[in-house]
């Protein structure tokens, strides 16, 4: 079931040389079937989405855009301006996103704080997960003095940043960022109201009763039965595109922004646990492959259909941060901008 990258393929160095043909553009019938029947079958929240889509294609570019280019841009992902203005409105209500008014224009910035939530996100997207573990738990003990709201938005973020509980209070993840923990205690406002700590596993890494701890804590079969289904709905896109004489950079644009939501979703769920834990033919490595592979496709006319649509108060988009190019291990490009296969 594994997929392997095929460096032969070429597909995003083939996007970024043979796009147009005749000067025009060409849409592939079959790309632009396979994004209807997603829509149809599993319509996006419009707010989940739009984060995706700031999170993966705007943060890199300053963080800020003109509202109508960005309702220009999602239209075809199903997301009508009413929807769009609905969603950016609440989730300025929500601190992901603010707003600035230039004359009849409004531009909506990723915050302080969405950005930082984002980043968590981007770390566990865009870095592949440690193979080896020493056996060292981060744990978080929380105290019955902290409860109501600021107790559910904790376990709320914790569970999301992939901890589970191990019994009522004591939340834990082994090998978890350090950092990103800190920064959610610190977003919570719970710093100085829950403790927390390291510890270390004596003895084997892999004993029965660990694994069964495992089990207990995270389902791991429901969530390898959501990888198994991420598989099944992008690899014959991938190969589509791989036998692609051209993309359009549009299609390309659709493709990632829907590829990188559902990959989001699932990995909401996935706590990364070490190698060690995990079943054997884990479904969930599979599936990253395949995310960095469709990803290594798309994103150079993706990037090129962001830059032709979206508008900052300034002009244009402002080229990619740095960062965005070490994304699943470096997206190398040529001087002309072009995509380098990589492996």
């Amino acid at each position: 079931m594994a997929i392997q990258y095929n460096p032969a393929g070429g597909a995003g160095d083939r996007a970024a040389r043979h796009h147009h043909r005749d000067g025009k553009n060409v849409k592939s019938r079959h790309i632009s079937q396979w994004i209807r029947d997603f829509l149809d079958r599993r319509p996006a929240r419009a707010n989940s989405l739009i984060i995706t889509i700031y999170g993966d294609f705007i943060a890199p570019h300053g963080g800020t855009v003109w509202l109508g280019s960005f309702i220009r841009l999602v239209q075809p992902l199903g997301l009508n301006e009413r929807m769009v203005r609905t969603s950016v409105y609440r989730l300025s209500q929500e601190k992901w996103l603010v707003s600035e008014q230039l004359g009849r224009k409004s531009y909506y910035s990723l915050t302080t704080s969405g950005r930082r939530r984002f980043e968590h996100a981007y770390r566990r997207i865009y870095v592949a997960p440690q193979d080896t573990w020493t056996g060292q738990w981060q744990l978080v003990l929380i105290p019955g003095s902290l409860g109501g709201a600021a107790r559910d938005a904790l376990r709320k973020e914790l569970a999301w940043a992939g901890y589970g509980a191990l019994a009522s209070g004591i939340l834990a993840h082994p090998s978890a960022d350090t950092e990103a923990l800190l920064d959610i205690l610190q977003e919570t406002g719970a710093h100085d109201k829950v403790v927390a700590m390291t510890a270390a596993s004596i003895g084997t890494l892999t004993s029965k009763p660990l694994q069964e701890l495992v089990h207990e804590c995270w389902n791991l079969d429901t969530l390898a039965a959501r990888y198994e289904e991420f598989i099944e709905l992008f690899r014959p896109v991938l190969r589509t595109l791989r036998a692609a004489a051209s993309l359009d950079p549009e299609q390309c644009f659709l493709v990632q922004a829907l590829l990188m939501h559902d990959f989001r979703r699932a990995l909401l769920h996935d706590p990364q646990l070490p190698t060690q834990l995990m079943p054997a033919n884990w479904s969930g490595g599979v599936a990253r492959q395949l995310c960095r592979d469709l990803y290594r496709v798309t994103w150079p006319l993706a990037q090129q259909h962001l830059l032709s649509v979206c508008e900052t108060a300034n002009g244009p988009l402002p080229p990619a941060a740095p960062y965005f190019h070490e994304r699943f291990g470096g997206l190398a490009t040529t001087a002309t901008g072009k995509a380098v296969p990589l492996d």
